[in-house]
């Protein structure tokens, strides 16, 4: 089935003013400046070291899958002599030579903050980065043992010479260029080592008073002699490569299953596109490198030593707790508690909406758990985006099957970079018996919805989960995102039809509280601004807060930009990209942008609308999302937008959840009108979100913990700034 992506959306009004680069940001370099930081969390020194170094691990597996599916984007735009433009008005070769510019910028800046982390790391906690230091006696001879036991046997050395063909490297492949004199005969040799990719990307060296770590090349090169006996090493240089990493799914693709599987191989020989060097390549082996790889478009990048920044993830795994954040527990909510555990009993007598990292991801896995196990459940639908490799919702999915319960599962094999993985759970849960959907061909379903229909008397009740994350319990430790159960008969009909729509291409119709993309998401969005333009015109309050990820849609930036030229107050928080340009006179000067970035990832999608009145109120229309403001979430993915209508949980969102986003001043910043960011000050009254939540139970799942022992202090905005107060 194919629909219109753009169905029920009315398309929003042209805005008099400025030209498009006046008017918007440039996505990709909007992108590069949320890595950047992120990258700034490495230098903060209120952070303990470990913690810096994961900043700086994250950035590079950031930039790794931008240049992969972004930046290869732009180039195949390129040579495919695209010639439509970005938001801003730039082609793509423009922006391709701005990106290829701010990439290397940033690679070492990278390089720059890792020198200096290492020193500390040495001097303060002795856990050294071996780079071409002498080692002790001890340690070079258990390097040398490692080596041989563990290294040794899994390399191949392939001589670089017209009767051996150029071997292939893959995605993500780190490789060695050795040259070489032949003893015997003084003959010339270039040789290649590629690293193996099961190899661990660092090896520590044992030791009791510190802890020494090498990366995988480096090793390679100093045991090089073991490699090459009978041959006079005159140098080696170590180089990596990108490739184009993206999918593109052929519309008469008849088996998806099948397809993919081919997608994925295909994938790993994408063309390159970045080419990582180290400073000192010899540029003889360079040019070999350039006219073997075939590079076209392709970034060719110099730096000075470690080649990926991701593998510094594992020196972040050592054990010394000081040198990390404090561990945190998250809470499970006590209104389930109240209940003995059931969360149906808990969420039949009223909504709840549970915060994670704060509350702990495990009561959604017990949803699932308990509705396996009930012999009254009948039914589970569950939608699975991203589920990771250790999934208890998988297991519970598998449970229920093998119960006899009807279970249907919407498994997206389009989630980039987890096809695999999600393959391989299809595959698990169909021989389990449960019914593997996969969705649209054109569209993801990124959609976070569970359902569960149970009997109960004489009829039948339908629980639901709505969430903001996937369902995914090791990102769900990390990512602040908010999940929200009702058993409210209105959220258990639109569920119905929102899988009646992915299983059967059975278009919704008449929902009473979910709006669905790419049906009517975008337009139920324009009716809220619409209504805040209009109390602004009337004389009243017009205000609208969003909280979301990425905002880069130039319809639904059009519309806020109308809405602020009407009176309407907006404050926005956006985590990652944000192309549109706040505080511009005559075109957004009532718009407020901010990012926060800290020790959770910060990652629910909130829209709040006053409806006449100064937010936070308690008329206000709010509701939570899976979709940000991008075009893809609103025309080209099944996405869902949930309004809140429970006091108890409108309060805990808005005037928690919402308020302490927008009054954070220890970890956020700033977006000027010129595109920078800078870090807010954190004045007289610091105050940061995530202690906060860290601190402070929420109100929703509290039961009656709200009414006895320490009350959750209250927030409050007030002109200039905010505070936080007891209750």
């Amino acid at each position: 089935m194919r629909t219109n992506g753009s169905a029920g959306a009315s398309a929003a009004p042209s805005v008099d003013g400025p030209p498009p680069a006046e008017r918007y940001f440039n996505r990709e370099l909007s992108w590069l400046q949320f890595n950047r930081r992120v990258l700034a969390e490495a230098q903060n020194e209120n952070y303990p070291l470990l913690e810096r170094l994961r900043f700086l691990s994250i950035s590079g597996s950031n930039l790794d899958e931008f240049v992969m599916v972004r930046v290869a984007g732009l180039a195949g735009q390129v040579r495919e002599q695209v010639v439509e433009t970005s938001i801003d008005g730039w082609s793509a070769g423009k922006q391709l030579q701005a990106l290829n510019r701010a990439v290397s910028d940033l690679v070492h800046e990278q390089h720059a903050i890792l020198a200096t982390l290492a020193r500390k790391l040495e001097k303060e906690a002795g856990i050294a980065i071996i780079g071409d230091r002498k080692l002790e006696k001890a340690e070079a001879e258990w390097l040398s043992d490692y080596f041989e036991q563990h290294v040794l046997p899994a390399l191949t050395p392939q001589a670089i010479d017209p009767a051996h063909p150029f071997p292939f490297i893959a995605n993500q492949g780190t490789g060695i260029l050795f040259s070489l004199t032949r003893v015997a005969d003084g003959a010339q040799v270039r040789e290649m080592i590629l690293v193996p990719p099961a190899f661990p990307r660092f090896v520590r060296l044992p030791g009791p008073d510190k802890a020494l770590w090498i990366s995988i090349e480096n090793l390679i090169r100093r045991k090089a002699a073991r490699l090459f006996p009978g041959f006079r090493i005159n140098g080696s240089g170590v180089f990596r490569v990108l490739r184009d990493s993206d999918m593109e799914i052929e519309e008469d693709a008849e088996d998806l299953v099948r397809y993919f599987r081919t997608a994925i191989q295909r994938r790993r020989r994408g063309k390159v596109i970045l080419l990582q060097l180290q400073e000192d390549f010899d540029p003889a082996a360079e040019e070999l490198l350039r006219e073997q790889l075939r590079l076209d478009h392709a970034l060719v990048l110099k730096s000075p030593g470690l080649l990926s920044m991701t593998g510094l993830a594992a020196v972040v795994e050592e054990e010394r707790p000081e040198l990390k954040f404090e561990p945190y527990t998250p809470r499970y909510p006590e209104r389930i508690l109240e209940h003995d555990g059931d969360c149906f009993a808990a969420i039949r007598e009223k909504d709840i909406i549970i915060h994670h990292p704060f509350e702990s991801f495990d009561v959604v896995i017990d949803f699932l758990r308990q509705a396996a196990s009930d012999p009254d459940v009948i039914a589970i639908k569950q939608t699975l985006y991203r589920a990771g490799k250790q999934s208890a919702v998988i297991a519970a999915l598998i449970a229920a099957a093998e119960a006899g319960k009807s279970v249907t599962a919407v498994v997206e094999l389009k989630a980039r970079f987890d096809e695999e993985q999600n393959l391989l759970w299809a595959s698990q849960l169909e021989r389990a018996g449960v019914q593997v959907i996969y969705g649209f061909l054109d569209w993801k379903t990124h959609a976070k919805v569970s359902m569960v229909v149970r009997r109960e008397g004489e009829g039948y009740r339908t629980y639901c989960h709505f969430g903001t994350g996937n369902y995914h319990p090791v990102t769900a430790r990390i990512y602040t995102d908010l999940s929200f159960f009702t058993a409210d008969p209105r959220f258990g009909r639109d569920a119905g039809q929102l899988f009646n729509f992915i299983t059967g291409y059975i278009e919704p119709k008449g929902t009473e509280m979910l709006a669905i993309s790419p049906i009517g998401l975008r337009r139920k969005l324009y009716e809220c601004i619409d209504r805040e333009i209009a109390f602004a015109k009337a004389g009243k309050h017009g205000a609208i807060w969003a909280k979301l990820n990425s905002l880069t849609d130039s319809q639904l930036i059009n519309r806020l930009y109308e809405a602020s030229a009407a009176g309407v107050e907006i404050s926005l928080v956006v985590r990652g990209i944000c192309c549109l340009r706040p505080g511009v006179p005559g075109l957004s000067e009532r718009i407020s942008v901010k990012s926060i970035i800290g020790r959770f990832l910060e990652h629910s999608r909130i829209w709040a609308f006053g409806n006449g009145g100064a937010l936070p109120n308690r008329r206000a229309r709010l509701f939570i999302s899976s979709a940000d403001g991008m075009s893809r979430n609103l025309d080209r993915r099944v996405e869902v937008l949930v309004p809140i209508r429970n006091r108890t949980v409108h309060d805990q969102v808005l005037d928690q959840v919402m308020l302490a986003n927008l009054i954070d001043t220890e970890q956020s910043w700033k977006l000027d009108s010129d595109g920078t960011y800078h870090r807010t000050a954190p004045g007289p009254k610091p105050f940061n979100v995530h202690r906060y939540f860290m601190t402070n139970p929420s109100l929703s799942g509290r039961g009656a913990a709200l009414t006895k022992g320490r009350k959750v202090p209250k927030l409050a905005l007030r002109r200039g700034g905010a505070t936080a107060k007891p209750d």
